[in-house]
């Protein structure tokens, strides 16, 4: 997959959708793959389209709306890898919000320069007036959020939920 990726790369495509259903073994040892589906990529884009990449496999710039590049296509790559090896969703959320929460649960607030010019920024974050620290953006929950009701940041990184589930396996 990577091999694809860095050929998509260099002929400036960005796929905008990899997901497990576009990769495509090709032989019967699965040590040939073909990506598949370029229906949602684009040539020389920024923004390309609006509304790309499945959930579970979709970026933050893309979820908060920013200008984009090939890095969204690795960051796909990366929730597949994490599928692949442990059976399940990195980020099985149920809508953009809950996707947020995983985001921060995982690997943190979103830092600044993602947030700033964000074009779904309302939509995520509200204007916070805590004067104990730096950080001036209340997340938005989402109503059907899996996560409880209070979610601490980094508090279950990919690290973790992968030695979890081998435990449990």
């Amino acid at each position: 997959m990577v091999q694809g990726l860095k050929y998509m790369k260099n002929k400036v495509i960005i796929h905008c959708d990899m997901k497990p259903e576009n990769v495509l073994f090709t032989d019967e040892q699965y040590n040939n793959i073909k990506i598949i589906d370029f229906g949602a990529s684009c040539e020389h884009c920024s923004t390309g389209f609006t509304y790309v990449q499945s959930r579970y496999y979709r970026a933050p710039e893309i979820l908060l709306g920013k200008d984009y590049d090939f890095g969204v296509d690795m960051w796909s790559l990366g929730c597949i890898a994490y599928e692949l090896i442990s059976g399940s969703p990195l980020f099985p959320a149920h809508d953009e919000n809950e996707l947020l929460e995983y985001f921060v649960v995982t690997i943190g607030r979103v830092p600044e320069h993602l947030l700033t010019n964000a074009k779904k920024y309302k939509q995520f974050y509200k204007k916070s007036n805590n004067f104990f620290t730096t950080y001036h953006h209340e997340l938005i929950r989402s109503k059907d959020s899996a996560l409880g009701a209070e979610i601490v940041e980094e508090s279950q990184t990919i690290k973790q939920l992968l030695v979890a589930k081998a435990s449990a396996d």
